[in-house]
């Protein structure tokens, strides 16, 4: 076991209707829904191992370097261990101010007799799950997280069925746990896009508990204790989340911050660095770089209409389609690449036609590589029109192809 674990997404249709824009510009396009690959740009290369960064509130991987390398989280896993603790919270099974007792098999494991990090809680003495929180996810004690994870599970080896259930339902492919702390052990590796992924899961699904990764420490015991996580302190706008060293591995990081003017929240990930000091130095040139290189901008709000479907014998002859929420582009100031944008639906829509229906989809590629894929709904009701009005339509089908592109118009603004 290396202690520290942490350390000092009838009738029959007619085919798919397509229209769309071919794009010359400089941009990388992205959804707020449902984010997709986009190349890294500018030649910039980590000296990591194992990196990516990527752009929270879309989803596009804006640079990555053997994500999918397997490798030995470390304290990294603490992340799940909080992803878990907080989902208890969350629905009400356990609260704050819930005690839990330190086990003497925590306390040998974990706690100061283990050299590692520890909170040093005393063995079979109670402790908040608020201290807990603290002396777990700020200081990366092991104690702490071994006692959340027998207070919750009863058993750590049934709280580590916990996490793994977890990763398998927010898409964690390469993963998988073995312990709650992040201790060494053979079969338990994880991804830097695996653990970009859980970063992601954790800040949207519990804004109430994520600041806990960013408490300044804890006095316990008699002993004051700081935040293990350099990257608080290093004026790249880091509010979370672990960094972790095993012996074997190397010294990890998984960052999330907020930069730039547009208040802009990156995930990076850092595997495998040879010392903390190139931990800390990868991880903020990547960060650095993403703020310097991409400016989010807003190509559509919520509910605004991208496009207008034909519809086949209606009251009216199209209705306006929309994605649910806001769309967003990145904008890069080196990328050259070509843009294509395309709404497809297929139609016409035969009447009636219910508001808030899926019936298209905004795609937006650039190059080989779609970066861009957003489901698009109906605006409003349409009822059945008058028997000459369904006529009309009927003649009309042959020729029209029932759509109003106005992607291109809007992404031309943007130059």
């Amino acid at each position: 076991m290396d202690a520290d674990a942490s350390r000092p997404a009838g009738w029959r249709a007619p085919p798919l209707r397509r229209a769309g824009a071919l794009l010359a510009a400089a941009l990388l396009v992205c959804a707020g829904l449902t984010g997709r690959t986009a190349a890294a740009e500018g030649g910039f290369q980590s000296n990591a191992p194992s990196a990516i960064l990527v752009d929270y509130e879309t989803g596009t991987i804006l640079y990555e370097k053997e994500a999918d390398r397997p490798i030995a989280p470390a304290s990294l896993a603490k992340v799940m261990t909080a992803a878990v603790v907080f989902d208890r919270l969350k629905s009400g099974k356990i609260k704050l101010d819930t005690e839990f007792f330190v086990s003497p098999d925590a306390w040998r494991r974990g706690g100061g007799p283990s050299g590692g990090a520890a909170m040093f809680a005393e063995v079979n003495k109670p402790v908040s799950v608020d201290n807990l929180l603290t002396g777990a996810f700020a200081i990366s004690g092991n104690d702490a997280a071994l006692t959340l994870a027998e207070g919750v599970g009863g058993s750590e080896s049934v709280f580590v069925r916990l996490m793994n259930e977890t990763a398998q339902k927010i898409g964690m492919k390469n993963t998988v746990f073995r312990n709650a702390t992040g201790f060494a052990d053979a079969a338990q590796v994880s991804t830097a896009r695996d653990l970009a992924t859980l970063a992601q899961y954790v800040i949207r699904t519990f804004p109430d508990y994520y600041p806990v990764f960013a408490r300044p420490g804890i006095d316990w015991n008699k002993i004051r204790q700081r935040n293990r996580n350099p990257f608080l302190e290093a004026g790249i706008g880091a509010d979370g989340l672990q960094v972790g060293w095993l012996k074997d591995v190397g010294n990890n990081a998984l960052i999330s911050a907020v930069g730039g003017a547009h208040k802009q929240r990156l995930v990076a990930v850092v595997l495998g660095a040879k010392t903390e000091k190139e931990r800390l130095d990868e991880g903020k040139r990547l960060l650095d770089w993403g703020f310097q290189s991409f400016q989010q901008r807003a190509l559509f709000s919520g509910g605004r209409e991208v496009a207008r479907a034909k519809v086949f014998g209606g009251a009216a002859s199209s209705v306006g389609l929309a994605a649910r929420g806001p769309v967003y582009v990145l904008a890069s100031r080196v990328s050259t690449e070509r843009v294509v944008a395309r709404v497809t639906y297929r139609g016409p829509l035969v009447a009636p036609v219910a508001k808030d229906t899926q019936v298209g989809t905004l795609t937006v590629s650039r190059g080989q590589a779609k970066v861009l894929e957003v489901p698009l709904y109906t605006m409003s009701d349409v009822p059945s029109g008058s028997l000459a009005r369904r006529a009309f339509d009927g003649a009309m089908t042959l020729t029209g192809d029932g759509i109003r592109d106005v992607v291109g118009k809007v992404l031309a603004k943007l130059h």
